[in-house]
C-alpha cells in the first residue's frame, strides 16, 4: 500500500493498492525517468519476489519483468525491511540504481521460522546491494557486507562520489557484542563493501539487547558538505527513546542528537524533501510506536528542518569544525 502527499506532507490521499504480499523495505526513484520501484515479497522472505513500477509518481503500479543476477556466492538476496534505494549522482556510476538487500540464511520461510532463534541461520545471513544500469530492469548483486549476522541496512552516496553503508546486526558469535551500528565503504559504486568498523556513535536497538533495530538514514543537501541524518533509540533495555543523529562530515562524527519521541520507537526510515516541490527543505521520519495497550500501535510521521534540529545555532559553524 502507498499513501500520496502532494502539500509537503501536511495531507494525504487514500490508500493505493500496489500488490498482495510483503513490502521489501523503501522505494527506490530512478532520477533519470523519474519511475518508482517497489519491491514486494510474497509472504515473509525467504519467498517470491514481484517487482512494481509506477511512471506516474505513485498513482498507478504495474507489475515489471525484472532480473536478478546471483551473487558469488550463488544466492539471491531478498530486499526485506531495508532503507530506500538511491540514484547515484557522482562520475563513472552517475545514473546507477542501488538498494540495499539481504541474504537469510534459509531455504524458503519455513526454513527461516524453524531456525528462528538458532545460531546457525545468522552465522549465514549476511546484508549487500543490488544495483542496477539500465533503469531497473535487470540487477546485480554486490560482494557480502564483510561480516555475517547483518541486515536491515541502509546506503548513502558521498560528495566524493564514494558510498557510506550503515546496517544492523541481528546477532554477535564473536564474543563481543558491540550493539552498535556496523559501517563500510565502496568506491565502486557499491559493487565492494570495504574497510569495516564499529561506530563509536550510532546504537544498534537498546544498549542491553543482542537483537539490534532497524534504522533510518538520508543525506541532507546543503551545498557540497555531507550532512547526514539518522534514527535509532537511545535505551538501555527498551526500544523507546526514539533521536536523530547528524553528522557533518560523512558520518565519521556525530555532534548532534535530539529526541523525536520518548514512548515506545521501533523500526524507523528518513527520507528528505525533494527539490521544487512542497517537501524540499523538510525531513521526513516515519517510524512504529506503542501504547500502554499495544505494543506495536501503528506509524507516525514526523516531519522537521535543520532550524528545528540546530535549535537556534548556525550550520556553518558545525560546517566550520570539519
Amino acid at each position: 500500500m502507498v499513501r500520496r502527499s502532494e502539500d509537503g506532507g501536511n495531507t494525504w490521499g487514500p490508500i493505493i493498492k500496489v500488490s498482495e504480499g510483503i513490502n521489501g523495505g523503501g522505494l527506490t526513484v530512478d532520477e533519470k525517468s523519474g519511475d518508482i520501484i517497489a519491491f514486494v515479497e510474497v509472504e515473509h522472505p525467504p519467498s517470491k519476489l514481484n517487482t512494481f513500477r509506477s511512471s506516474d509518481n505513485g498513482k498507478s503500479w504495474t507489475l515489471s519483468e525484472i532480473k536478478i543476477l546471483p551473487d558469488k556466492n550463488g544466492k539471491i538476496p531478498s530486499m526485506h525491511m531495508n532503507e530506500h534505494g538511491i540514484t547515484l549522482q557522482k562520475g563513472k556510476y552517475n545514473g546507477r540504481l542501488i538498494r540495499p538487500s539481504r541474504y537469510y540464511n534459509a531455504k524458503n520461510s519455513s526454513e527461516r521460522k524453524s531456525l528462528y532463534k538458532s545460531k546457525k541461520m545468522w552465522e549465514g545471513q549476511y546484508t549487500n546491494a543490488i544495483y542496477s544500469d539500465d533503469g531497473g530492469y535487470t540487477w546485480s548483486v554486490s560482494a557480502p557486507f564483510p561480516a555475517n549476522g547483518t541486515g536491515e541496512a541502509a546506503i548513502i552516496e558521498l560528495n566524493d562520489g564514494s558510498l557510506y553503508y550503515n546496517s544492523r546486526r541481528h546477532y554477535y558469535n564473536d564474543g563481543n557484542n558491540h550493539r552498535m551500528r556496523l559501517i563500510a565503504s565502496s568506491i565502486n559504486g557499491g559493487e565492494n563493501w570495504d574497510n569495516m568498523y564499529i561506530s563509536s556513535a550510532l546504537p544498534d536497538g537498546p544498549k542491553n539487547s543482542d537483537y539490534g533495530l532497524m534504522a533510518g538514514l538520508d543525506r541532507i543537501p546543503y551545498t557540497e558538505q555531507d550532512i547526514l541524518i539518522f534514527s535509532n533509540v537511545d535505551s538501555d533495555n527498551e526500544r523507546k527513546n526514539g533521536m536523530i543523529w547528524v553528522s557533518f562530515d560523512g558520518g565519521m562524527t556525530w555532534p548532534l542528537k535530539k529526541s523525536i519521541d520518548k514512548g515506545k520507537f521501533k523500526y524507523s526510515s528518513i527520507a528528505v524533501g525533494r527539490e521544487n516541490t512542497p517537501s524540499e527543505g523538510f525531513i521526513y521520519l516515519l517510524y512504529e510506536f506503542g501504547d500502554l495497550k499495544n505494543n506495536y500501535a501503528g506509524a507516525k510521521i514526523s516531519k522537521f528542518n535543520m532550524s528545528w534540529i540546530l535549535e537556534g545555532k548556525e550550520i556553518d559553524n558545525f560546517i566550520k569544525q570539519y
